[in-house]
């Protein structure tokens, strides 16, 4: 099924966090993609459907989990890049030039990975969510070394307003071997 929105919630409580689950998909007529702890005991809820449908799942999530939401975003009109990469299931054949972004928070990750996916013609290869590093996240994606350049940049901004932006890394032409080692 294809989606035109989603909304995340990233919260610091599990219990929380699954209370919540249950609240958004209550709320209005949303798929559930994404329900599940990450690390640092954190808990994620992610939703798909309409716009105003994902804003009012979103509101009564947040509502619910109160002091113990951490981040949140709507993502109206989403690249078709995001899903594939958060399931890690991107066909890339050859990396062009490598793009990496990573972030403190897996709502800004994702926001800023579909910012950089919007701002060139590059295609994203995964993003990884928080699992066994620390609570931190990250996207990688390639294409030519100009647009993964303004892609990165892209991301840069939107993860670094929100303050959660650890670093980024542009690397023209990688070995064969980083496609192998970083899927």
């Amino acid at each position: 099924m294809t989606y035109n929105a989603i909304g995340l919630i990233e919260f610091s409580s599990i219990a929380r966090g699954i209370g919540s689950a249950d609240a958004m998909i209550k709320a209005a007529a949303v798929e559930l993609v994404l329900s599940r702890t990450i690390c640092s005991g954190k808990f994620i809820n992610l939703v798909a459907g309409d716009v105003q449908a994902v804003k009012a799942s979103v509101e009564a999530g947040e509502n619910h989990g109160q002091e113990t939401v951490i981040d949140s975003f709507i993502i109206p009109n989403v690249h078709p890049d995001v899903f594939p990469a958060m399931s890690a299931s991107t066909d890339v054949d050859k990396l062009d030039a490598l793009g990496i972004i990573e972030s403190f928070s897996v709502a800004a990750l994702i926001e800023g990975a579909d910012a950089a996916a919007k701002a060139a013609e590059v295609k994203l290869i995964e993003i990884r969510l928080a699992m066994a590093i620390g609570g931190k996240a990250f996207v990688t994606l390639t294409g030519p070394v100009g647009a993964v350049r303004s892609a990165v940049e892209a991301g840069r901004e939107v993860i670094s307003r929100a303050g959660m932006l650890v670093n980024t890394e542009v690397i023209p032409s990688p070995r064969e071997e980083l496609l192998r080692d970083i899927l």
